[in-house]
């Protein structure tokens, strides 16, 4: 497992240099505007209910004495409570979304590393599309299954760190069986497509894990998480099919 996360790590190392030598970026002026404008939605989202989630956990403290200090740190959790569920959201709408203008890129991925073996599924944009919308409703409700109980144990001392650790690598690992989906499409129907990804779990965690950190840095982050881990992810899948073509 530790050694499919590296590989699904170090994936990323070539990525821009391939996007570059393929011209890859004009597939993702979409993806880059869907995942912007997403984040913006959800960013003001969690601003204007985290006063409101706020105000009801400051509720449950009935004491007086530190009333307003309760509903400052209150505040504060309702809005990273929000930012949670949103970053879950977030994932699963751009992949979604995204679908019709990925699963080309890793068309080309292919085409460039296995010429000679290189697959096309006759699908349509609309076919990629509900394809993309189906996986990412299935990840959707399985990751708010797991993770909503761990964000609630997050807010626990001692406990919470190892919630949160368990809560960011389940974040990670949809994010990369999202990415790594836009590949498996072409081979694949939806079931296998899973079982596919399950089987090599850590080198989703791998990508997924990247995709999250990326997430961290202001606007450009959210920008180009999406083109730089979907490269890296096909670039990967393609490496694992190949092996389990070999077999």
């Amino acid at each position: 497992m530790i050694q499919s996360i590296f590989s699904g790590l170090s994936a990323y190392k070539d990525s821009i240099s391939l996007m570059r030598k393929l011209r890859l970026w004009k597939f993702f002026a979409v993806p880059m505007a869907i995942s912007f404008f997403t984040a913006l939605v959800i960013g003001i989202t969690a601003y204007g209910l985290s006063g409101n989630i706020g105000h009801f956990i400051a509720q449950l403290w009935v004491w007086e004495w530190g009333a307003q200090t309760v509903e400052t740190i209150s505040t504060v959790v309702g809005a990273l409570i929000i930012i949670a569920l949103g970053l879950i959201a977030y994932k699963h709408i751009i992949m979604a979304f995204s679908a019709p203008f990925m699963s080309p890129v890793s068309e080309k991925i292919e085409a460039h590393f296995y010429p000679g073996v290189h697959q096309h599924r006759d699908t349509t944009n609309a076919g990629q599309l509900v394809r993309g919308i189906k996986i990412n409703l299935r990840n959707l409700a399985w990751e708010l299954l797991i993770s909503i109980p761990l964000l609630l144990l997050s807010l626990i001392p001692v406990v919470g760190i190892i919630a949160t650790a368990l809560l960011f690598l389940i974040q990670a690992y949809y994010a990369g069986f999202g990415n790594m989906d836009y590949t498996l499409e072409r081979h694949f129907p939806y079931r296998e497509s899973v079982n596919f990804v399950k089987a090599n779990r850590g080198f989703a965690i791998g990508n997924g894990i990247v995709f999250m950190l990326f997430l961290l840095i202001p606007v450009v982050g959210i920008i180009l998480v999406l083109p730089i881990s979907v490269t890296a992810a096909s670039k990967t899948t393609l490496e694992l099919l190949e092996q389990q073509n070999n077999e």
